[in-house]
């Protein structure tokens, strides 16, 4: 079938020239060849894990940046943290935490994502919509469609990610899980369902433009490097440039979203502070001051072993798991809220423009090798594909 579509293409380009239509061949149509969709779901879905996967230490240092509380803070230049998680946590609970959920959230989600893609972009071109018009929105589609797998995944590896290593003695976030099963379980039994879903429209807010201006990044260029080759192949140098500089664009355009999503999934609700501070008191008025500092309580300090313990808040939508968090200095303002609106006015008024962008060059540079691995493991999937179809119906 690929075959005789490919065979088509030929005969349409050989009759253009013949027919002295210069403009049908001074640019190649990227819509001549529409790959089944199983192909285009697998080559998706594969790329864009390895992408994931190959990047994942650096996304762990965007979201150490910028979810850290500590005032001043632990991690500053992406050299510098990438280097402190290393030598103090290691590469499988420290660069690599949260790499479990951020798998399985990975390869689910772009399967879903490219056969929506796929699908939503062919039905507007289809039906005279532009063509940078329907790249654009079929990236808003394609990212909802996969949303809700992707957040409640997101969320675990955001906040294992943030936490490091199981009881971690040089970073303290809040949270101390052993692993992402027991993640999983303690955010249900102590949150609620809901809080698997928190941040998602902070993370829809930063996705679905993302994907959108993504891929029309992506097709554009694509479109112009292959009127410059003159050819449908553009050789890999170009496409590995075309794939990185859309992800890397569409990364520091979103990334405001993306501090404000990081900062709503791994922030303390009030209330869980107001109730994890009368707990600590009435436990340290109850025991002997031998057994319990008297300062454990009431002030900012780091939480110890014994500040660790949790209320029973099944059902309450919050945004972390922990009120050791409560105990502990914060060099940034509390969101309190899951308007991301009002998250980026509160972060500009106290933060500034700076605040917007933290962590802004490893999520540039993450993006842009992310996307580069996932679109050239794409194009190259597919035309395996071709000479090795897994699926002979066509679209």
């Amino acid at each position: 079938m690929s075959d005789m579509r490919r065979e088509a293409e030929e005969f349409r380009a050989d009759s253009a020239q013949a027919g002295a239509a210069p403009q049908a061949v001074a640019e190649p149509d990227a819509e001549a060849y529409r790959p089944p969709y199983l192909h285009a779901m697998l080559a998706g879905g594969i790329g864009g894990t390895m992408g994931d996967m190959l990047m994942h230490s650096l996304d762990t240092v965007k979201t150490r940046q910028q979810g850290d509380p500590h005032l001043p803070p632990k991690y500053t230049s992406m050299g510098n943290s990438y280097y402190t998680i290393l030598r103090q946590e290691g590469v499988r609970r420290g660069l690599y935490g949260g790499v479990a959920p951020a798998f399985l959230g990975s390869f689910g989600g772009t399967v879903i994502f490219f056969g929506c893609y796929e699908w939503s972009k062919r039905f507007m071109v289809d039906n005279g919509v532009a063509s940078p018009v329907a790249y654009f929105a079929s990236g808003f589609v394609a990212d909802l469609a996969a949303s809700p797998l992707y957040v409640p995944t997101e969320v675990l590896k955001t906040r294992l990610q943030l936490q490091g290593r199981h009881n971690n003695p040089y970073f303290f976030s809040g949270y101390n899980y052993r692993g992402t099963f027991h993640a999983l379980k303690t955010i249900y039994q102590q949150e609620g369902f809901r809080e698997l879903f928190s941040g998602y429209k902070a993370t829809l807010f930063r996705d679905l433009p993302f994907s959108a201006l993504q891929f029309a990044f992506y097709e554009q260029e694509q479109k112009l490097a292959k009127s410059w080759m003159g050819s449908k192949d553009i050789g890999l140098p170009l496409e590995i440039l075309t794939g990185a500089s859309a992800g890397g664009m569409a990364g520091v355009l979103t990334c405001p979203m993306d501090v404000v999503k990081t900062r709503i999934q791994t922030e303390l609700d009030p209330e869980i502070i107001a109730q994890a501070r009368g707990k600590a008191a009435a436990a340290a008025a109850g025991k002997a001051v031998s057994q319990q500092h008297p300062t454990t309580a009431t002030s900012s300090s780091r939480p110890t072993k014994s500040s660790v313990k949790q209320p029973n808040i099944r059902g309450q939508s919050i945004s972390t798991s922990g009120a050791s968090t409560a105990l502990k200095q914060h060099g940034q303002v509390s969101l309190d809220t899951e308007s991301v609106m009002k998250a980026l006015k509160i972060i500009y008024r106290t933060e500034g423009v700076a605040g917007w962008f933290r962590g802004v060059g490893p999520r540039g540079v993450w993006t842009s090798v992310q996307s580069g691995t996932m679109l050239v493991m794409y194009q190259t999937l597919l035309k395996w594909f071709d000479e090795n179809p897994i699926s002979s119906l066509d679209d």
